[in-house]
């Protein structure tokens, strides 16, 4: 008898009612810096940055990105509260915290996950050339953990933000090909 978290048995079996709505909204990392943080996820990666929030007394900022067409970048309200409301209705983004002070602390990493004690992994991207992609941040200057064509998973690349955190960087329809 399938488990409902078999394979795709998962999908065609019911979810608890009490969970209906719920969505992924985002995923968090703590920056050194903003700016080049910044700098990497609009300009290297294209996502598109929907709503920053300062905390004062509490010395630290939030940064919400993620991956919006034209169209959607144009409906995004400009209203303050409208656009937190718009920024916490969507799903799958990306949260930069930056605890203010921090750049200027050269003692100060933060942990990437793949390194011992192992933990997180990676976050991954979807590009409609994984090849292009990856020409595009060799020129940029982008560490790469692994390039497209090295390793026993071809097909896929894996590089570093600013912070160490690991991106994997792949094309959907060459997923699970040899």
């Amino acid at each position: 008898m399938p488990r409902h978290f078999d394979d795709a048995a998962g999908l065609g079996a019911p979810s608890d009612q009490a969970t209906e709505g719920f969505a992924l909204n985002h995923t968090m990392f703590r920056i050194k810096d903003p700016a080049r943080s910044l700098d990497f996820y609009t300009r290297v990666l294209g996502m598109r940055l929907l709503r920053r929030l300062d905390f004062e007394a509490m010395g630290f900022s939030l940064y919400f990105l993620g991956y919006l067409s034209e169209a959607q970048a144009s409906e995004v309200p400009s209203d303050p509260s409208e656009r937190t409301a718009y920024t916490f209705s969507r799903e799958a983004l990306l949260e930069l915290t930056h605890n203010w002070g921090s750049e200027d602390d050269p003692a100060l990493s933060y942990h990437d996950g793949n390194s011992e004690p192992q933990g997180f992994g990676h976050i991954g991207i979807t590009v409609p050339d994984v090849e292009a992609a990856a020409a595009r941040f060799e020129e940029l200057g982008v560490t790469f953990i692994k390039k497209p064509n090295e390793g026993k998973m071809k097909g896929l690349a894996f590089i570093k933000d600013p912070d160490g955190y690991w991106i994997e960087v792949l094309q959907a329809d060459r997923v699970g090909r040899g």
